[in-house]
């Protein structure tokens, strides 16, 4: 093949199928690139009704289907042309734009790295077009159903260097889903369907309820948590939907603002929507919502962007003000206490503690230490044991009350009873020789420490010969849960627990798709998920370490970071897994502990591989020398010099 040799001195206008594939690079990034593009053209076409559907995730054909005011037979060629459109006329006009479209480089863009037909009619004959790689290929007459039709096969089949950088299939059908989903929501007055592969994914009524389409789109239980919101000033209306700060997600990209009918993304209006919920979300956690913003299109700028999807809005913190305040509105006066009893509509079967678990085993499993339900508040809590019932005198006598009575006597007074338990500490005998405190273990070169005393619930104190320390309990607990976790998630096991009640857990479909997408990696965590129903799966069994009642919770927040980081390594989601689970089981600073629960903490944290920072990096102690302390009370001062001894 004979290769041009370009003359770079020479200007020369490049030719027309170049400058719209070229035009296509910035426009056309993907097959989502293409749903956008041509759904934004049939709502400015005033249609009521718009069918969505692909084949293999857009690839192998993308066909848009509206009732719309259709294209004059004249004028379906002049649609091709760039920088043709019916949107703007002069220069004016770019100022106060209401239309989603209005550049006229769609359609070129698109026929320059495809196969696209087109049927279109205006209530009267119609008329049918197609074009391969930018040229035209044949108009004839066609049905005469008003609205537009449009086909288009084998995306990208001329520029294969394109389709190296797509995702997989999975992954590209579900950013078409979800811009399918944001145009719905930016339009509740019209009817969409999106079907993949024979499959409906999305359909909604297009009644104009906004509510019914983030049924749709989310679900009837996650609709049934978030609540309207309303603002106004001179020039701006606000409204939408936004959850209750017990509905959250991992990431900021179920935040959907919506300005003027368009979609956009805008980095300030999204702060403001975190800022109106103040300090009721957790950190790392973000709500859900739909934010309408009407304005005048005289201040806003959508000619900044060549997908349009950022903005320049004139009052961008007037407008951030009114969604905070509509929020804030809105919460203030809403009943935030969750609903506790949704735990108690599962059938719950108490298990007996087991007090006689030897010390010798549960040094050998080496098991997360304590492990407090983190609702639990400082109180107390009591063993769960199988009540002894005397009805007579004779009932004294039974096995049941004996077997009692040597429990009693074996357990330690006042001490709370973890899942851990503290007869797990090993008591040194009357006579032992107490071991010396500057001893060290040999591993780690971590000291032995003397526990003395607990500062604020928060904070233990320690010696050794030498020095003092004081111990981050929270942190130090982390650690110890933290390698037991990497642990047991690293290790293949086939031990399940089975659920008496399957969780069902409901998604998006754009969501759906990723998560099918990664199954392989959840089930070398042993979480199986299967399908169920149409956006949703259900868990029937799940690993034996996960802490009892906070199951489901445990899967979302796995699952979350999926969602959130797509390409994440079986390595990082193994790490990710065990933080969060040593930080979920660790005990919290101001909840005060006993002398045996903490010498045994301070017994088990030298036995980690590194004891001397958390799992997110915060030191677990610091220390305190004999000479330090002795500074503090001025015990050591420095020597008065005179000038002879100086010199």
């Amino acid at each position: 093949m004979e290769i041009k040799v370009i003359d770079l001195n020479e200007i020369h206008k490049l030719p027309t199928i170049l400058s719209n594939q070229i035009a296509a690079g910035e426009v056309v990034e993907r097959p989502a690139s293409v749903v956008k593009e041509l759904v934004e053209n049939s709502i400015d076409a005033q249609s009521s009704e718009i069918d969505v559907t692909v084949e293999n995730s857009g690839l192998k054909l993308i066909r848009v289907v509206d009732d719309g005011n259709g294209i004059d037979a004249s004028q379906v060629q002049t649609a091709f042309l760039r920088h043709a459109t019916s949107k703007i006329s002069e220069q004016r006009d770019l100022f106060r734009v209401r239309t989603l479209g209005f550049r006229g480089e769609a359609l070129p863009s698109i026929s320059s790295v495809a196969n696209v037909r087109m049927k279109t009619s205006t209530g009267a004959i119609g008329t049918e077009v197609e074009y391969k790689g930018g040229k035209l290929v044949g108009q004839k007459a066609s049905e005469s159903r008003k609205g537009t039709t449009v086909e288009v096969a084998s995306l990208f089949y001329n520029t294969p260097a394109r389709l190296k950088y797509l995702s997989s299939p999975n992954t590209e059908l579900a950013k078409i889903s979800d811009i399918v989903n944001r145009l719905a929501l930016s339009h509740p007055e019209i009817a969409f369907s999106f079907i993949s592969n024979g499959r409906e994914l999305l359909r909604t009524s297009g009644r104009g309820d906004l509510l019914q389409v983030l049924g749709a789109i989310y679900g009837v239980k996650t609709v049934s948590k978030m609540q309207p919101i309303k603002g106004k000033d001179l020039d701006i209306k606000v409204s939408g939907y936004v959850s209750l700060p017990e509905l959250t997600r991992s990431s900021r990209n179920y935040i959907s603002l919506i300005l003027n009918g368009r979609f956009i993304r805008n980095f300030p209006l999204t702060k403001a929507v975190i800022a109106g919920y103040g300090s009721k979300l957790m950190i790392g956690r973000f709500p859900i919502a739909v934010i309408k913003i009407d304005a005048d299109p005289a201040l806003i700028d959508v000619n900044v962007h060549p997908t349009k999807q950022e903005v320049r809005i004139s009052d961008e913190p007037m407008i951030g003000k009114l969604i905070s305040d509509a929020i804030y509105d809105m919460l203030r006066e809403k009943q935030l206490i969750p609903d506790a009893t949704r735990d108690f509509k599962k059938p719950f079967t108490a298990t007996p503690k087991q007090f006689n678990v030897s010390t010798a085993d549960q040094v050998a499993t080496n098991p997360p230490l304590f492990a407090v339900d983190t609702q639990s508040t400082p109180s107390i809590s009591q063993p769960e044991v199988t009540p002894v019932v005397v009805k007579s005198r004779d009932d004294l006598d039974s096995d049941q009350v004996n077997q009692f009575d040597e429990l009693l006597k074996n357990e330690p007074s006042s001490v709370p009873v973890f899942e851990s338990e503290a007869t797990s500490i090993d008591e040194p005998e009357p006579n032992s020789t107490k071991p010396e405190q500057s001893e060290l273990v040999v591993e780690t070169g971590f000291p032995h420490l003397n526990y003395i005393g607990q500062v604020h619930g928060t904070y233990l104190v320690a010696e050794t010969a030498d020095n003092m320390y004081l111990v981050d309990q929270h942190a130090a607990q982390e650690r110890i849960n933290y390698e037991f976790y990497r642990k047991q998630i690293g290790e293949v096991s086939d031990d399940q627990q089975k659920l008496l009640v399957p969780i069902v857990l409901d998604y998006s479909t754009s969501d759906f798709l990723l998560i099918s997408d990664h199954m392989d990696l959840l089930n070398q965590l042993g979480i199986h998920l299967e399908q169920f129903g149409q956006n949703s799966f259900i868990v029937r069994e799940h690993p034996m370490w996960f802490k009892a009642g906070q199951e489901e919770d445990t899967i979302k927040e796995m699952i979350d970071w999926i969602l959130s980081d797509h390409k994440i390594s079986v390595a990082a989601f193994r790490e990710k897994t065990a933080i969060m689970m040593s930080c979920k089981r660790a005990i919290k600073a101001n909840h005060h502990l006993d002398e045996l629960q903490a010498k045994a903490l301070l017994k088990r944290l030298p036995e980690c591989e590194n004891p001397y920072n958390c799992p997110h990096g915060r030191p677990v102690l610091v220390k305190f020398t004999n000479a330090d302390i002795e500074k503090m009370f001025k015990r050591i001062q420095d020597p008065h010099h005179t000038d002879e001894e100086i010199i």
